[in-house]
């Protein structure tokens, strides 16, 4: 009773290793697959937040000091002359500030001596103008715009931006005084919020490597290593990066570096714009994934080595009973019922009967395989005959008509079509006998908008039944190439008849043309139901469909036909709010596939 153990524990490794190597094998490759992928994912996502975050900080900055520049040219600006004793000025300042919408905490004029004159202010009146250091300073409309940054003081509004333009005198050379702007900079310390959440953090840096502003995260952080992070901004180029380890103490991080490009002829302040997210909680849904992949892998483990166990035993105890059948059957002749087979000792089984009826069997398979053979060549027979003898009549009778003096030039159209057809349907059927070999394409050039018109043509009556008008848009200046004129008419013929079909009564079909370089873009379109979105790749399978009694075999052989010419189909909604399908073909075909 040795060889069913031997055998029950090759089996029981075999199985174990046939189902859980590969398992393992392809779990680890998906994780790291997956991890590769996600990784690749965060720091494309930050890189683009960080770009676009810095476009709307420059357009934001380029809005303030443009109004700055503007304002300070006005014509109400010169009644700082005559010290805004009508308090003009200070209600046309009081009237821009409220229609910002709290954008500035307040708009304020001062006289050279540094006396604010107007004000939206009432209480700042009189009071003398705080001109806080410089910060940076920009040339805007003819006008240099000096911004200063003030700190956020403890009890107070938060941090101020002050925007400072010189107001010149319309009489003279001479400047009248500055124009003040104050703009709360919580503005962008609340779009920079908006930028971040739970893990993401914002941070941006100024030409001196200050960090000017930053997202809720960073700001209630003790202190910020702003050296650290400007060394590194600025020493590389926009993009994404992970810095392990990083200036915050995370031991990795993502990171997406922006510099926004020029907007408006303004070529910004010079800022850096850091969108960090550390890596592990950037990675935790493929940890939690690892954790689920490792229970499942238990749970198949222990299933595996149960499921082994009884096949194992299952295919062992078979084995024993058939090489005492074939032992018996060896001494007496005499045929019991045959017990359960399997693989390994079954060998002995081979040599003595199993031979015998594997080969009686053979005998079989090779006679049912004759007598399938002779039947199908038999039907093929029948169809060539059957299919073929009819058409030939109708050809014969087109061709006759033809020669009839009185009949008229649409009977002579018609007539050329139903011969032109019945010889493709001629094709066809040779096409369907001779199955394991299909017809290559014969490529000449075709002027397409002759071949529409003619598929046109030949689906006329059936338009006209159903009311359906056809509207052509052949805009194309060249409409030759080089494609098979009979594959590209049953391209043609499918795609119109399947508009026909789905268009209500009275509906409108729609085929155009248009140059595309050396490609030719044909498209056809309709007003029916169309094509829904998730639908628009799955209609070129083989066997998908909506339409009742379609068998999804249409649209898969007019991309097989469209790839054949080296072209490309696309399925997406018409203008006319039904289905659109855009043909995109090649003028010439390369001289190896032609």
């Amino acid at each position: 009773m040795t060889r069913p153990a031997t055998i029950r524990k090759t089996l029981l490794g075999a199985f174990l290793l046939v189902a859980l190597a590969p398992a393992i094998l392809l779990a680890g490759l998906a994780f790291v697959k997956a991890r590769r992928a996600l990784q690749a994912e965060i720091e494309q996502s930050l890189s683009a937040q960080a770009a676009a975050i810095a476009a709307d900080l420059d357009k934001v900055m380029f809005e303030r000091l443009q109004n700055a520049a503007i304002w300070s040219q006005l014509e109400v600006m010169q009644d700082l002359q005559v010290q805004d004793v009508d308090r003009r000025l200070s209600g046309f300042l009081a009237k821009l500030r409220e229609g910002y919408g709290g954008v500035y905490r307040s708009l304020a004029a001062a006289n050279p001596a540094g006396s604010i004159v107007a004000s939206s202010d009432p209480a700042e009146l009189g009071g003398p103008v705080q001109v806080p250091p410089p910060w940076q300073q920009v040339q805007l409309s003819g006008t240099t715009v000096s911004l200063s940054l003030q700190a956020a003081v403890p009890g107070g509004d938060g941090a101020t931006l002050q925007i400072q333009a010189p107001i010149p005198s319309h009489l003279d050379a001479t400047r009248l005084g500055q124009l003040r702007l104050r703009f709360d900079w919580r503005q962008v310390e609340q779009m920079l919020d908006r930028a971040g959440g739970e893990d993401r953090m914002v941070a941006v840096l100024d030409r001196a490597g200050r960090v000017v502003a930053a997202s809720q995260g960073l700001r209630t952080r003790p202190a910020l290593p702003g050296a650290e992070l400007a060394g590194w901004a600025f020493s590389r180029p926009a993009g994404a990066y992970v810095l392990d380890p990083s200036p915050l103490g995370e031991s990795a991080m993502a990171v997406g570096l922006g510099q926004a490009a020029s907007f408006a002829g303004f070529d910004g302040l010079g800022w850096r714009t850091l969108v960090m997210e550390p890596l592990d909680a950037a990675l935790a849904p493929v940890r939690h994934m690892v954790a689920i992949a490792l229970a499942l892998l238990l749970a198949l483990i222990v299933a595996t080595l149960a499921m082994a166990t009884w096949v194992s035993g299952a295919i062992a105890r078979p084995i024993v009973a058939l090489t005492d059948f074939t032992r018996q059957y060896r001494r007496d002749r005499s045929l019991l019922a045959v017990p359960p087979g399997g693989p390994g000792e079954v060998g002995e089984l081979s040599t003595a009967f199993v031979d015998m009826m594997r080969d009686i069997d053979e005998s079989q398979r090779n006679l049912v395989r004759a007598s399938k053979l002779a039947v199908v060549g038999e039907m093929s027979a029948v169809i060539a005959h059957e299919v073929r003898t009819p058409l030939g009549i109708l050809r014969s009778s087109a061709q006759m008509l033809q020669r009839e003096p009185g009949l008229s030039q649409d009977g002579r159209e018609l007539t050329g079509f139903i011969e032109s057809e019945t010889e493709r349907l001629n094709r066809l059927v040779s096409t369907l006998l001779d199955s394991a070999r299909q017809r290559a394409a014969v490529f000449a050039p075709v002027d397409l908008h002759a071949l529409v018109r003619r598929c046109l043509g030949m689906v006329a009556a059936q338009a006209a039944k159903k009311r359906v008008s056809f509207e052509e848009r052949l805009a194309a200046r060249d409409p030759l190439a080089e494609v098979d004129a009979e594959q590209l008419t049953q391209v043609l013929l499918n795609l119109i008849m399947n508009a026909l079909q789905l268009v209500p009564e009275g509906g409108k079909v729609q085929l155009g043309s248009a140059d595309a370089g050396e490609v030719l873009e044909l498209c056809v379109g309709d007003d029916g139901p169309g094509i829904p979105a998730g639908d628009r790749e799955r209609v070129f399978e083989a066997f998908f469909f909506r339409r009742e009694g379609g068998v999804g075999l249409g649209l898969a052989i007019v991309q097989q036909i469209i790839q054949a010419h080296g072209g490309s189909i696309v399925a997406d909604q018409s203008p006319l709010g039904g289905a659109l399908f855009r043909i995109r073909l090649p003028r010439r075909i390369p001289t190896g596939e032609a």
